[in-house]
C-alpha cells in the first residue's frame, strides 16, 4: 500500500508518501517563512503560506513516482478534542479531499498530535505500541502534553492528558528567549547549538505539581541574565537545561502515578540532543529521530496506512 501523508501546522508544510511494503517514507517539507525579530505568524498568514507551498512540494515528490497511491491520509486539527480547531489545517484538508475525489481514493482524518506520535513509534522503531497502552510527551512550540495513550480502533489512538503547561509551551520558551538574543524563529537549533559551547551546566528550580509545569519564570530569568551581560550560550544552556528539568520532573511523576509503562517522547523540542541525552540517562525512554520529532506528514501517512489495511481486511 503506498499513501500520501498531508500536514498544515503552523510553522511546516509537509507531504509524505510510505510504502507499506518496503517501510520507505520520502518526506518533503518547508518552514513557514516568519520574519527576523517576530514570534510567530498570523492564521491567515499560514493559510496563505500552506496554500502556496503545497503544490511545489507535491510537484517534488511524486518527481519519480509514477505508482499510483491507495489512501490518503491529513491532519484535520490540533488534536482529539471537542473544539480543537486551527484555520491552517483547512488548507491540508481541501487538498487531501479534492485529491481522493479526483481518485476515488479514500482519505483518513487524523490529529496532528497523533501523527507526532504516530512518527515517534515508527521512527523509534517502536511501531509494537501502536496496540499498547503508553506514556507519550508531546512538546514543540504549540503543545506541551504528557498523554495517556491507549489504541483505537477508530482514531488510532485514545488520547488523555495527564499533565500540561499552565502557561507557556516549552518551544514557546526557548524561542522567546533565542528571539531575545536575536536568534531566527523558530529558535531551537540555534540554541542548541549555543547550549553545547557553554561550559557550565545548570540546576535550575522549576515548577511541577501534579504533573502540570509552569514556564513563565524561564522567560523571565532568561531576560534577567541577558541584563547581567551573561554570555548567550549560558543563557541557551541554562534555557535547555530548564526544560529538560521540567520534562524530568513531569516524567518522574507519570512513572509514579501510572506505573513501568513504556515511554515516548514526540515534538520538536525533544529533538533537541542535551535533552533526549538526559532523559535516556535516567528512564528507558524512545524518541522521535530528528527527521521525524518537528512537525511532519510522515506519522499521518503510516497512520492512514494502517487504516486502509484495517478497511480492507
Amino acid at each position: 500500500m503506498l499513501t500520501l501523508g498531508i500536514d498544515t501546522s503552523n510553522y511546516t508544510t509537509s507531504v509524505c508518501l510510505y510504502n507499506s511494503e518496503s517501510g520507505e517514507m520520502l518526506q518533503k517539507k518547508l518552514l513557514l517563512p516568519v520574519k527576523k525579530g517576530e514570534k510567530g505568524l498570523r492564521q491567515s498568514d499560514a493559510v496563505f503560506h500552506h496554500t502556496s507551498r503545497l503544490y511545489p512540494l507535491m510537484k517534488e515528490l511524486f518527481a519519480d513516482k509514477c505508482a499510483e497511491i491507495d489512501a490518503i491520509g491529513v491532519s484535520e486539527k490540533p488534536r482529539d478534542a471537542e473544539g480543537s480547531y486551527m484555520p491552517c489545517f483547512l488548507v491540508g484538508v481541501n487538498t487531501a479531499e479534492s485529491i481522493g475525489a479526483a481518485m476515488k481514493k479514500p482519505v483518513y482524518g487524523f490529529s496532528h498530535q497523533a501523527g507526532h506520535i504516530a512518527a515517534a513509534l515508527y521512527s523509534s522503531g517502536r511501531t509494537d505500541l501502536i496496540k499498547e497502552k503508553f506514556i507519550a510527551f508531546h512538546v514543540s512550540g504549540g503543545t506541551s502534553e504528557m498523554l495517556l495513550v491507549t489504541p483505537d480502533s477508530e482514531r488510532a489512538f485514545d488520547i488523555k492528558i495527564i499533565g500540561e503547561t499552565q502557561d507557556l509551551n516549552c518551544g514557546q520558551a526557548v524561542d522567546r528567549a533565542g528571539v531575545m538574543m536575536g536568534l531566527s524563529f523558530p529558535c531551537g537549533k540555534e540554541l542548541e547549538t549555543l547550549a553545547l559551547k557553554s561550559e557550565k551546566t545548570f540546576n535550575p528550580k522549576v515548577c511541577v505539581k501534579s504533573g502540570n509545569c509552569s514556564l513563565s519564570g524561564l522567560e523571565n530569568q532568561c531576560k534577567k541574565m541577558l541584563d547581567c551581560g551573561e554570555s548567550h550560550e549560558d543563557i541557551a544552556r541554562y534555557c535547555i537545561d530548564f526544560v529538560c528539568k521540567t520534562v524530568e520532573k513531569m516524567t518522574e511523576y507519570a512513572v509514579s502515578e501510572y506505573g513501568d509503562l513504556p515511554l515516548v517522547y514526540a515534538g520538536g523540542v525533544m529533538s533537541n540532543t542535551i535533552i533526549k541525552n538526559r532523559i535516556q540517562s535516567k528512564f528507558n525512554a524512545s524518541f522521535a529521530a530528528p527527521e521525524f520529532s518537528c512537525d511532519n506528514a510522515a506519522g499521518i501517512a503510516y497512520l492512514a496506512s494502517l487504516k486502509g489495511a484495517a478497511d480492507n481486511g
